[in-house]
């Protein structure tokens, strides 16, 4: 409403019928409160539950609560609802209840970051690894387009008045729609699929993050626009091998399997946790790619060059590109030279290491890592 009042919106749009998944209040003076473990709302008393073993939740519920959040989730066929609480402070950090020390210790120096649609290479002074992001997300594209599949063909069987002849949608037409019970049923079956990929998507994000920040806590990373990349090529280009047009499709499915803004966003918010920010490299002016710090010179590359010549050496593209990241000038626009040439020998030795431990992996390697 407020967007149409200023001008930055046409219309209203409205939540549809069972869309409506959470409702938050202002504070938790009135309206939705939590106190004592207890939701209190519109006349209901609802006791929470809170694990007794859950550590964690008792440290973070000591902090005062600004205001909470109903929130409603299918999981596995049955509705559960849970009370978000949104809390002052920083959150507080993970213990292991055995041995009483920090589940996930925090480092400090100096890492590089170059992430791409489905991979992502760190490099620190004493670590270098080329990783695919999220790996436990399986592909379930093909299982995904046989639900739709079937969601289209049952919605057709019982809405024949809701289609024309030639199978479009009747414009205008302001008749309800049918909804039969295997059509609910799969839609549920459609939605759970995406809920599982999502939880596990987000905690592998969590996973290398942690494992990040316990390398260091100055993170540099060039800045990417992954909205530009998800979109579809504008020119139409032919295949000089084939002579067929190529594929105007770009990084949409890898982006949404992968979700590396996702991940940027969750590292981002671990390090304003301690006090840090995630430093954004300017992408024109350092041109990681690019550049080669033994001949001072940049060189452009085609895209399907995974491999580049530095001396008398070969190097993978993206890990060399961390490790000109990771030594960026305070800046973040040109590259530290002198740091490069301190740090070459150590990255050298862990690159080679590196690569022999993906030649000799039993797991699945990506074409993009050129291995």
């Amino acid at each position: 409403m407020k967007e149409l009042l200023f001008g930055d919106a046409k219309r209203v749009y409205f939540k549809r019928f069972g869309e409506m998944d959470s409702l938050e209040g202002k504070s938790n003076s009135a309206g939705i409160r939590f106190k004592k473990h207890v939701l209190y709302w519109n006349g209901l008393i609802i006791p929470a539950i809170v694990k007794p073993n859950d550590v964690y939740a008792h440290l973070a519920l000591q902090d005062r609560i600004k205001y909470c959040r109903i929130v409603r989730k299918r999981i596995r066929g049955k509705v559960k609802y849970y009370v978000q609480l949104i809390l002052e402070g920083v959150p507080p950090q993970k213990i292991n209840r055995q041995t009483g020390e920090a589940k996930h210790p925090r480092g400090e120096g100096v890492v590089g970051i170059d992430i791409g649609t489905q991979t992502i290479a760190i490099c620190a002074p004493n670590e270098v690894k080329l990783l695919e992001l999220a790996p436990s997300v399986e592909d379930i594209h093909r299982e995904k387009r046989r639900l739709q599949r079937k969601l289209d063909r049952q919605r057709r069987a019982n809405n024949p008045h809701k289609y024309n002849e030639d199978g479009t949608i009747q414009r205008g037409n302001k008749e309800k729609w049918v909804w039969s019970k295997n059509y609910i049923k799969t839609k549920n079956q459609l939605a759970e699929l995406q809920r599982k990929l999502a939880e596990k998507r987000k905690q592998d994000h969590h996973k290398l993050a942690n494992w990040i920040l316990s390398l260091g806590n100055d993170v540099k990373v060039e800045r990417m626009n992954y909205k530009t990349l998800q979109a579809r090529a504008k020119e139409t280009t032919m295949n000089e091998k084939t002579g067929r047009y190529n594929r105007k499709k770009r990084f949409g499915k890898s982006i949404a399997n992968k979700a590396p803004s996702l991940f940027l966003v969750i590292l981002e918010q671990k390090l304003n946790d301690a006090g840090k920010s995630l430093k954004k490299v300017d992408t024109v002016a350092v041109k990681a790619s690019q550049y080669n710090h033994l001949s001072n010179e940049y060189k452009k590359k085609n895209l399907s060059d995974r491999w580049t010549i530095i001396g008398e050496d070969r190097i993978q593209r993206d890990l060399y590109s961390a490790f000109l990241i990771m030594n960026v000038r305070d800046n973040l626009k040109e590259i530290d030279r002198e740091q490069c040439f301190k740090h070459w020998e150590a990255f050298k030795y862990f690159h080679d290491q590196e690569i022999t431990r993906l030649r000799k992996s039993h797991t699945r390697l990506l074409s993009s890592m050129g291995i």
